[in-house]
């Protein structure tokens, strides 16, 4: 898992304080490099207590990125990978109460000053694509770039 296609999403290693378009605070975020660095895994902590993880592997059968997001609300599993925008995945989103899916995509985006903007987008039922949450991520580990591997 060394090979250039496993590294695509390196950027988003880090522990990272995450606000809103607003810029109220939104939450916690780490994403550290794990299983040799096969995955990505993530771990959210909202700052209204919601909490959430993900794996995210690239697939080189498919030569794809795979997410796979689980929350106490909600699952979403989605497949792409890099586009000039940045990261962009795509697939759906299961709301657990209602048992309902919708298409759902997001894209992650480096931005010069070394922040990353996270934009998801939900189609409503009508298929038109509207904005379900767009964040952006401050680094706020010491070493940017680099987050320790857990065995």
């Amino acid at each position: 898992c060394s090979a250039e296609p496993y590294r695509a999403f390196d950027f988003w290693i880090g522990t990272w304080d995450v606000t809103g378009a607003d810029g109220r605070q939104a939450g916690r975020n780490d994403i550290s490099r794990e299983q040799g660095g096969c995955v990505l895994v993530e771990r959210w902590q909202g700052a209204t207590g919601d909490t959430g993880m993900s794996m995210n592997l690239y697939d080189p059968h498919q030569a794809h990125w795979r997410q796979v997001w689980v929350s106490p609300g909600v699952q979403i599993d989605i497949t792409g990978g890099m586009t000039e925008a940045g990261m962009v995945l795509e697939g759906t989103i299961v709301y657990l109460a209602e048992g309902k899916a919708r298409p759902f995509r997001g894209t992650w985006t480096p931005l010069p000053d070394g922040r990353v903007r996270q934009y998801f987008e939900e189609a409503n039922e009508d298929g038109q694509w509207a904005p379900w949450f767009e964040g952006f991520y401050t680094r706020v580990d010491e070493e940017p770039g680099e987050a320790p591997e857990a065995s």
